[in-house]
């Protein structure tokens, strides 16, 4: 019975010598101002649901607003976040079909499905001012405007319009080799991540 502990004991020194308790360093060297308004809303979103959460199972008397509130922040922290994502031009897409087509079909794909997106953020852009000048009530639980939601998601597509229309740019000017390479560095990237 010994002989057989020591082997379970030397087969699990083994597996402890390949777990790593050490955290990859994180890269924080593409985060910009831009990108503030969002992380804002992510840790006020939080503080927010944490809110809720304590004031309902521990004090057992949840407060009223935060359930809506929390509702409307996460839409503003999906609208603030596609905004990095945009800026950084790393929005999902399948690069599977670029494999296969020549260089040229490539980036004339490339360059019509960012022209088809910027054409699409600032269409509703345009469709979320009309939306905010229109709204004229209140949130239920708060004194706060329905349109000032509103105007924050125009505010975000407007800004991913303009970061989609520079990557546009970008692609136009590119030769359909280094479209086609940056595009599969992308999925390299997103891989090894």
């Amino acid at each position: 019975m010994t002989n057989q502990s020591n082997q379970n004991k030397e087969r699990a020194d083994e597996a402890r010598s390949e777990i790593v308790f050490t955290d990859p360093e994180v890269d924080v060297s593409d985060f910009k101002l831009i990108d503030l308004p969002g992380l804002i809303a992510l840790w006020g979103l939080a503080i927010i649901v944490f809110l809720q959460f304590f004031t309902r199972y521990v004090l057992n008397d949840s407060l009223a607003w935060t359930e809506e509130i929390a509702r409307y922040v996460l839409i503003i922290v999906a609208y603030f976040g596609a905004i990095s994502v945009t800026r950084k031009g790393t929005h999902i897409f399948l690069e599977f079909f670029y494999r296969y087509l020549s260089p040229k079909t490539g980036k004339a794909l490339a360059v019509a499905m960012e022209l088809l997106s910027t054409v699409f953020y600032g269409y509703l852009a345009y469709l979320a001012v009309i939306l905010a000048l229109k709204t004229r009530t209140k949130m239920a639980s708060i004194e706060i405007p329905k349109s000032l939601l509103y105007w924050c998601v125009s505010i975000s597509l407007a800004v991913m319009a303009f970061y989609s229309l520079s990557w546009l740019i970008h692609k136009i000017r590119q030769s359909p080799d280094d479209v086609l390479r940056e595009l599969e560095e992308h999925s390299h990237n997103e891989i090894s991540d």
